[in-house]
C-alpha cells in the first residue's frame, strides 16, 4: 500500500509499505481522507516533543472505513465509517489502530467533514469549555486565527456566545475571520499585539486562545482582562513565550495548557462527549470551517511545506480513496 513516509528528518516520499493486520484489540481502517495540522510539520522536522523513529508516517488525523477487526473488538464492526486521532502515522492507505481509539461517524458527517474538523474543534471545544471555562457575553482573543486551529477557535467561541476578536500576522489573513464568526480582527505583524486586544476588547481579553506563542504571545498576556485565562495551545512562532509570573499574579489570571493528545488519552469520555456537540453542529450546518484544498496524497510532501510555511488558511487535506 502507498503511504506518506519520513525516511530523514524534513524529508518527505511516497513509498509502498506493507499493509497492516490487527492485533488483539485492534482494527484496521481504510484511509479516505487525512487532516494535515502544524503539529505533522514539527514532527517531520524533529523539532515536536513526539518523536518517533524512522522512518515513520506523518499525519495525526484520518476518516475511513473499518476493513479488519482484531480478537475481543466489539466497539466496532467490519464496515463501520470512523475517525481518529494518533500523534503520528495516519498518512497512508490503511492505519492500524486500538479500537478504543476511534470514534464511529454518525451518518450527517462525511468522511471530509470528519478529518476536516476532528483535531482542529476538538481542540478548540476542549480548550474553550474545559480548560477556559469560556461563558457567554466573554471577550476571546484568537491568535492564529487564519490557521486551522485557530479558524477553529474564532468558530467555537462564536457559538458559545463570546465576542470574539480575531489576530492574524497579515490585515488579510486576520480578515478571513470574519467568515468564521469573528466580530473585530487585528494584524500583529508590525502592530503592537496588546495595544490593538485591549482596545478592540475594551480593557482587555477574558480569554486569550494562543497557538502561536513567541513576542505576539507575550504581548497577549499583557492583555488580559481581570481573572482572565491565557490558553497555552502550541508555539506556531517556533518561540516559547517568557511570561513574568507577576503578570497573572496582578491580574488574578491564569496560565492554562492545552495538551489536546493527552487529554484524549486520560479522558476519552469527555472527548467522545465533546465530538457530538461538534457532529450535531456540523449536522445542523453551524460550523463555518474553511477547507483550504483538498489534495492526493502524493501532493502530501508539498502539503506539508505549504502548511510549515504559512501558506494554507483553515484546513488541508489528503484525500486516498473515493
Amino acid at each position: 500500500m502507498r503511504a506518506l513516509v519520513c525516511t530523514r528528518l524534513g524529508e518527505l516520499d511516497v513509498l509502498d509499505v506493507p499493509s497492516p493486520s490487527p492485533g488483539p484489540g485492534e482494527v484496521v481502517v481504510e484511509v479516505s481522507h487525512i487532516g494535515l495540522n502544524f503539529h505533522d510539520t514539527l514532527v517531520v522536522a524533529g523539532t515536536h516533543v513526539v518523536r518517533p523513529e524512522l522512518p515513520f508516517s506523518p499525519g495525526s488525523e484520518y476518516a475511513g472505513t473499518v476493513v479488519a477487526v482484531g480478537a475481543g473488538v466489539t466497539s466496532v464492526r467490519v464496515g463501520d465509517r470512523v475517525a481518529g486521532n494518533e500523534e503520528y502515522g495516519c498518512a497512508r492507505e490503511a492505519v492500524v489502530v486500538r479500537a478504543d481509539r476511534v470514534t464511529v461517524l454518525p451518518e450527517h458527517v462525511t468522511d471530509q467533514q470528519a478529518a476536516a474538523i476532528l483535531v482542529t474543534y476538538s481542540t478548540a471545544y476542549h480548550a474553550l469549555v474545559q480548560r477556559a471555562g469560556l461563558r457567554p457575553g466573554e471577550t476571546l482573543a484568537v491568535l492564529g486565527a487564519a490557521g486551522g486551529v485557530g479558524s477553529a477557535a474564532v468558530d467555537v467561541g462564536n457559538l458559545l456566545g463570546a465576542k470574539v476578536i480575531a489576530g492574524a500576522s497579515t490585515a488579510e489573513r486576520a480578515n478571513g475571520a470574519l467568515r468564521y464568526g469573528a466580530h473585530e480582527t487585528f494584524s500583529y505583524g508590525g502592530t503592537d499585539a496588546k495595544a490593538a486586544i485591549k482596545e478592540l476588547t475594551g480593557g482587555g481579553a477574558d480569554v486569550v486562545f494562543d497557538p502561536v506563542g513567541g513576542a505576539v504571545g507575550e504581548a497577549a498576556v499583557r492583555a488580559i482582562a481581570w481573572a482572565g485565562r491565557y490558553l497555552v495551545v502550541g508555539f506556531a512562532s517556533g518561540d516559547i513565550p517568557r511570561v513574568g509570573l507577576n503578570i497573572p499574579l496582578v491580574k488574578g489570571a491564569s496560565v492554562v495548557g492545552v495538551f489536546f493528545g493527552e487529554f484524549v488519552r486520560r479522558a476519552r469520555a469527555v472527548h467522545e462527549a465533546n465530538l457530538r456537540v461538534i457532529f450535531d453542529w456540523a449536522g445542523a450546518g453551524r460550523l463555518r470551517h474553511r477547507v483550504h484544498d483538498v489534495l492526493p496524497l502524493e501532493e502530501g510532501p508539498r502539503a506539508l511545506r505549504d502548511l510549515a510555511a504559512g501558506k494554507v488558511e483553515g484546513k488541508l487535506l489528503l484525500r486516498v480513496t473515493a
